[in-house]
């Protein structure tokens, strides 16, 4: 079976607050009990000391025990505590009385029963001896007393109960002349501390239910306000994987849920970003492609209708245009490959200096062709390898190479610098005019972005190279940025992980 979230919280919280009532409510009866026993340990132990002084005090009268193994009336007298006055007055009589237990405490007016058919000398009577009724209270402490003489022969009492009986001594002027031999049982035998202790048990089962009844109520309010804001997320979820990349959550409140709402809408909002860029994407491809693909297509409407003559410079026009078709297939190609991470990356230990020397030396008839001067300095003590494709890191280098070709005003120069810190490879890229204004420099790696001013369509390019090479650096784990060069041009910079 499976629980819902709300349920497994409502649990959770009910079945915790339970156990923490039980515990406390459980360690408070085990306490107010153990304060009862003293409580009850303390009567009991004065109870046997006033016995034993009447006892005492019936021994010096009688100056034995004979008289009272003779008088079962006087026995019980003592033990009720009605043994009072000159040694000449009889102990008050036993009477019956409404009783409303079976074994009523001696001394408590609820005892009806007379124990004078037992034999003189016998005690506790046979019908103290037999089992009580369920639920009935255990035997009062009277019943459970009896009494050897300094010889230890029974003066009330049986022999077959004196195996595990506790003794206290009897003594006059000093001498033991007696002991009382108290059979084992319950601590807490008096009427009065049973029914307290049984109120007590009520209460706290009370207190226990009322307790319960309050924690599942919290447990459920709990919980219906944790999920209702999981819920919340859960819509909100639900409209993202449709498409509805505007909804939103209530991130109401610091705690995790908040902080998980916060998530969610940071992830919405990088959704709809994203479909924004996909759509502008398709747009703009759309339009790169239209161009070029209506002028192919003007020119050679014009040769077949005649208005222009199928001359060698008019096929010359065609595959220039047809290369420049190609070419823009190529990138947007590949950089889509990139983006999905299937351009394929067969990394391995290179020397980036080397690569970049090669690129560089085959880039420089180009240059001088241009009237550009194109310079490399390499600022490292020693070698420095890294795990990376070389061919990717060319093609990085060349895309920067072509891109300072491409762009840079006749006269001016392109310089390379490769150096290193204690983390990073880095590569400068460093050229003169034209320039890129400050608000195009944080969009130059967006795919098809063009500074027109400067950097415009006449050139050829589609504003694909900057974001290849920002793909690729992001590959080896690399940052690529731009900023304003001191020649008043274009400075690339690049920083690739060194290995390990």
């Amino acid at each position: 079976m499976t629980f819902s979230i709300r349920t497994k919280l409502f649990l959770i919280f009910l079945i915790t607050s339970i156990l923490v009532a039980a515990s406390i409510l459980g360690l408070m009866h085990w306490s107010f009990r153990q304060g009862l026993v003293e409580l009850a340990e303390t009567r009991q132990g004065n109870y046997l000391e006033e016995v034993a002084a009447r006892l005492a005090e019936v021994y010096r009268r009688d100056g034995g025990w004979t008289e009272l193994a003779n008088d079962k009336g006087l026995w019980i007298a003592i033990l009720k505590g009605r043994h009072h006055g000159p040694p000449d007055e009889p102990p008050e009589p036993l009477v019956d009385r409404p009783s409303d237990r079976p074994h009523a405490p001696l001394g408590e007016p609820g005892h009806n029963r007379r124990f004078g058919d037992d034999p003189l000398g016998v005690w506790p009577p046979e019908e103290a001896l037999r089992p009580p009724p369920p639920g009935a209270p255990p035997l009062p402490l009277g019943l459970r007393l009896m009494l050897l003489d300094a010889n230890g022969q029974i003066v009330w009492g049986r022999a077959t109960l004196l195996d595990n009986a506790r003794r206290y001594p009897v003594t006059v002027y000093g001498e033991t002349v007696g002991t009382l031999a108290l059979r084992p049982g319950p601590i807490i035998s008096e009427l009065e501390e049973l029914r307290f202790l049984k109120r007590q048990k009520k209460t706290l089962l009370a207190i226990a239910t009322g307790m319960v009844v309050l924690s599942a109520a919290l447990a459920l309010i709990l919980a219906r306000s944790l999920t209702h804001r999981l819920f919340g997320f859960q819509s909100t979820a639900r409209q993202l994987a449709a498409g509805d990349y505007s909804a939103r959550v209530a991130t109401a409140g610091g705690d995790e849920l908040g902080r998980l709402g916060a998530d969610i809408n940071a992830l919405a909002e990088a959704l709809e970003l994203n479909e924004q860029a996909r759509r502008q994407w398709v747009a703009d491809i759309s339009h790169e492609l239209r161009t070029p693909l209506a002028l192919l297509r003007a020119e050679l409407e014009a040769l077949q209708d005649g208005v222009r003559p199928l001359t060698p410079d008019s096929v010359d026009t065609l595959l220039t245009d047809t290369l420049r078709l190609g070419r823009l297939v190529d990138d947007l190609y590949e950089l889509s490959m990139t983006d999905l991470g299937a351009l394929s990356y067969r990394k391995e230990l290179v020397e980036p200096s080397a690569i970049i020397e090669a690129d560089v030396e085959s880039f420089a008839t180009r240059y001088t062709a241009a009237g550009l001067t194109l310079r490399l300095e390499q600022h490292l003590s020693e070698p420095v390898t890294l795990v990376a494709d070389p061919h990717r890191l060319s093609q990085l280098f060349r895309n920067l190479l072509q891109n300072s070709l491409q762009y840079t005003d006749p006269g001016g120069r392109l310089t390379v610098v490769l150096r290193r810190d204690e983390q990073a490879l880095i590569c400068d890229f460093e050229d003169t005019a034209p320039g890129v204004p400050a608000e195009s420099l944080a969009h130059l790696f967006d795919r098809l972005y063009r500074v027109d001013a400067s950097r415009s369509r006449h050139t050829g390019g589609a504003g694909l190279g900057l974001a290849i090479c920002q793909n690729i650096v992001a590959a080896h784990g690399g940052t690529i940025r731009a900023r304003p060069s001191l020649g008043g041009g274009l400075w690339v910079q690049i920083r690739l992980p060194l290995r390990g």
